[in-house]
Order: C-alpha cells, then structure tokens, then sequence
C-alpha cells in the first residue's frame, strides 16, 4: 500500500524546512545572521528555490531560527528546573546546553538590525522573556540554598551567558576543552564560597535591552 501524496508531500515540505532551519542555524554561529542564502540552501540539501518558498526572505529564516532556539532552550531550562535536585544544578545543566544557548543569545545580540527583527515578533519575546523568568528561579534558589553568591542578578547571568558563547578564534584553534574549561571557571567564580567581592551592583533582566521587552 502507497502512502497517501499529499502526505508524502506535507511530509516532504517539513523535513525540507527542517533541514533548512538547521543548516541556519549553524551558518549564523559560524558567520552571523548574514551567512549567504544560496550557502544555506546547499548545507541544507535543497535548492535555492525551494528555500525561498519556505522563507521569502532573510527576516522570515532569522524568525523561525530563532523561535525553534528559544524554545528549545525554554524547554530544556524547565526540564532542568523540574528534573535537578537544586537550583545550581539545575543552572549547570542548563549551561551544559551550550549549542542552542549560544544561537539564541547569539541572535538576540548580533546586531541592532536583528534585534529590531525579534523585538518585533510577540512570539520570540514571550519565549523569551519566559526562558529569562526560569533563568531567574534557578538564580534566586540556587542563592537560597547557599550555593551561589548573592551579589549577582540575572543579568549578569545573560551577560556570562553572551560572553562565554561568543565564538572565539582561539578558543576553537584549542578544542572542546577550552569551552568547557570557560564554563568551569565561570561556575566556581559563581560559587558562595568565590572570594572578593564585585564592583557596582548587582544586574537586573530590566537593565538590559532584551529584544521582545518594552
């Protein structure tokens, strides 16, 4: 028995978007939200046209980049909220998930371009601003349980975030490991028993301009 066509074809029509969301996605770590079109729709396996009926034009692509890695990233801060026995677990779980953190923190700071494009969208700010109120529980519990310094707000937990996550030259030359020793160093620092206190005070989400926030 065949299937159906218009089932193979709808079929067809999202594994196309699939993969062309995908391949967006690492092109815009790798070169930014102006990676060429044409060398998305190639890493992708698709043809230009074909790219162009799922998404019109370069805005349309970063919109639903992004949508799917907030979400993704959402969903995996309130499986860590609800799966980890502390806060601070819960927060170095979520750091663990680097490769969705650093498209979704890469897209929102890229550029002021593109952060007029999110900021225009409810969607992507609901989410995002959603993912940010999780972010801020895992602060705020992992404080109460002792674990965590309480001179740091959420803010400055975004601004880590962006920093760490930001592609470095020398950091790729090294290896894995490199990342991975970064977040180490960022955790301990973060540590109730970290020493020295910090210059100004503590960040709030509200002192950012997050896009999707008034």
């Amino acid at each position: 028995m065949t299937a159906d066509p218009e089932i193979r074809m709808r079929a067809d029509a999202r594994r196309n978007r699939d993969q062309i969301i995908a391949a967006a996605r690492e092109m815009f770590v790798a070169r930014g939200a102006d990676a060429p079109m044409e060398e998305i729709a190639r890493t992708a396996g698709v043809g230009v046209g074909t790219l162009y009926r799922r998404f019109p034009d370069r805005e349309s692509l970063i919109r639903a980049v992004a949508k799917e890695s907030f979400a993704q990233v959402l969903q995996d801060a309130r499986a860590a909220r609800a799966d980890e026995p502390t806060g601070w677990d819960a927060l170095q779980r979520l750091i663990a998930r680097s490769r969705q953190l650093q498209v979704s923190f890469l897209l929102a700071w890229n550029s002021t371009w593109v952060q007029g494009i999110l900021q225009a969208d409810p969607e992507i700010g609901e989410i995002r601003n959603t993912l940010m109120v999780e972010i801020s529980h895992m602060v705020t519990t992992a404080q109460a349980e002792g674990t965590m310094r309480t001179d740091i707000g959420t803010g400055d937990m975004a601004v880590l975030l962006l920093l760490i996550l930001r592609q470095s030259p020398v950091a790729d030359a090294l290896g894995p490991f490199a990342a991975e020793r970064t977040i180490a160093i960022m955790l301990d620092g973060l540590r109730a028993t970290a020493n020295g206190g910090l210059p100004g005070h503590p960040i709030t989400v509200e002192a950012l301009r997050w896009p999707g926030r008034a």
